[in-house]
């Protein structure tokens, strides 16, 4: 058992968290001249480090996880989607979501395109919510800062808000809220497209590439934030604004998180450095989740395609389940980390 427990740390800390390349990194600043215990040595050497491994981490899931949704097409998923009825179809859509390397606002035409194929508003809802939140990306980011434990149950609560929510909004009748112009939107039948492998990979290639290309800008300004709440901000505002101590934190960090717009990627350096200064570690994924879930310009695009009241319901419901998330992983905190 000790030797899985070794093989398993090697794994996550070399390859998953690359403490190997952080090393290096530190070492060819310090040839150059630049100490990486100051401030400017220590922020400069946050900023390559989490650039490249987020990155390198990008590149290989989205691949992924891109080959595997070219089985996935979103005609098919409409068609296992409507094989269930209930809870179940629920469960279905949220777990199809993580598997769309998607940020929240590439979700939103999806669930219009599944909401004007006739499938129930509570499952496409369900969708809407896991896609951005809980990807099989953040899952494996997750690993590399939080370790396996944090990462997994991180993903079975996002996937357990995306079910509730979809089964409250489906109780709640809120199909009546969705705007006449998705309902009766055009749906183009289409055969379940055969792929050849050499389709696949050049489709998970052009994905990958345009993910990088929108975001990248997002990586960038999250690694710089990151860099400087780890390298200039005291650990002792940290603690005090966002510590375990303060009640609110939580609902603080949920509050701030969602009129901002970014992806698990770019959140991931901002969560790792607020860590390291002594947040909370349910207000750090409460920030998270508010961020990929509830981001503002995602919000202004879901207002065209449903009315105020199941606007204002999806975002209750959100946000009163990303606060419970977080005050869970703030109690059992000790235990998971």
């Amino acid at each position: 058992m000790e030797g899985l427990r070794a093989i398993w740390l090697i794994f996550q800390n070399q390859i998953l968290g690359m403490q190997w390349l952080n090393a290096w990194i530190g070492k060819g600043l310090a040839a150059l001249g630049l100490n990486p215990s100051s401030i400017l040595g220590g922020s400069l050497q946050f900023f390559l480090y989490d650039t490249i491994k987020i990155f390198i981490l990008l590149s290989v899931l989205i691949f992924g996880i891109s080959y595997i949704q070219s089985y996935f097409p979103p005609e098919r998923t409409r068609q296992i989607l409507g094989r269930f009825h209930g809870i179940g179809a629920n469960c279905v859509a949220a777990l199809l979501g993580t598997v769309t390397p998607f940020c929240s606002c590439s979700s939103i035409p999806i669930f219009m395109g599944f909401t004007s194929a006739g499938l129930p508003v509570g499952v496409t809802f369900s969708f809407l919510i896991s896609s951005p939140m809980v990807d099989l990306g953040s899952l494996v980011l997750l690993m590399s800062i939080f370790g396996a434990r944090v990462a997994i149950v991180y993903v079975i609560l996002g996937l357990v808000i995306a079910v509730i929510g979809g089964t409250l909004l489906e109780k709640l009748k809120m199909d009546r809220y969705v705007e006449d112009f998705i309902k009766s939107a055009p749906h183009l039948q289409t055969g379940s497209e055969t792929l050849t492998q050499h389709d696949r990979v050049e489709f998970a290639k052009e994905q990958l590439l345009g993910t990088i290309k929108k975001v990248a800008p997002y990586i960038f300004i999250g690694v710089a934030i990151g860099a400087v709440i780890h390298n200039m901000i005291p650990q002792t505002w940290v603690e005090t604004i966002l510590g375990s101590n303060n009640p609110f934190a939580v609902i603080l960090a949920t509050v701030v998180g969602i009129p901002m717009y970014a992806d698990i990627f770019g959140t991931i350096p901002v969560a790792e450095s607020l860590l390291y200064k002594g947040a909370g570690l349910g207000t750090i994924l409460s920030f998270m989740m508010a961020v990929t879930t509830l981001s503002l310009p995602s919000l202004i695009m879901l207002k065209k395609a449903v009315k105020p009241r199941l606007l204002a319901v999806f975002i209750g419901i959100c946000t009163v389940g990303i606060i419970l998330v977080g005050y869970l992983f703030n109690l059992f905190q000790y235990f998971l980390i």
